[in-house]
């Protein structure tokens, strides 16, 4: 019973930043709902064996393979009609005084847009590197591959990005420059 019980707190403390980081795993809310779910049944399954101190990094290595197991279970199935991300928002130049706030929701649509035409395995690395920020020998650990692929997908995850953004890197150099 203390099992159940140590699990159920661990669910109501935990619940909300499991969500954001699948949110930023698969890019729609839906799906992440579903594999927050998904991981905590597993968690449950063997809650008895795992340490109290470690419990936080068990259920999110299990979070990211499973991202990682959807996504190449999805690979093999039919494409659906299309891929999101199509951005239609005219330049910042065409949108004069353009400073009111909206800014930077525009740039979170962007990013999120950007990110869901990532691999799972690109997002998964830079949802660990740069949101949870792990190191390149964790993020390696956690997803079950070596450093090398981590920097690898690192690189070519920022490559992607920058080319389905490129009005981001204006954006967040100018953070850059402000810190």
């Amino acid at each position: 019973m203390a099992d159940r019980e140590a699990f159920d707190a661990y669910v109501r403390e935990r619940w909300a930043p499991l969500l954001r980081t699948a949110v930023l795993l698969t890019g729609d809310r839906h799906a992440a709902e579903d594999l927050v779910q998904e991981t905590l049944v597993r968690a449950a399954q063997h809650w008895r064996r795992v340490d109290p101190a470690t419990a936080d990094a068990y259920v999110r290595r299990i979070l990211y393979t499973r991202s990682v197991d959807a996504w190449r279970w999805r690979r093999h199935q039919p494409d659906p009609a299309g891929h999101p991300g199509h951005d239609d928002r005219p330049d910042d130049d065409a949108r004069p005084g353009h400073d009111d706030g909206t800014r930077a929701a525009d740039d979170r649509i962007t990013l999120a847009a950007a990110l869901a035409r990532l691999t799972p395995r690109q997002r998964a690395v830079l949802v660990l590197r740069f949101y949870d920020d792990r190191t390149e020998v964790e993020a390696a650990r956690l997803l079950g591959c070596s450093v090398n692929t981590v920097k690898s997908q690192t690189r070519h995850a920022l490559e992607r990005l920058r080319t389905l953004a490129p009005e981001l890197a204006a954006t967040f150099g100018r953070q850059e420059a402000t810190r």
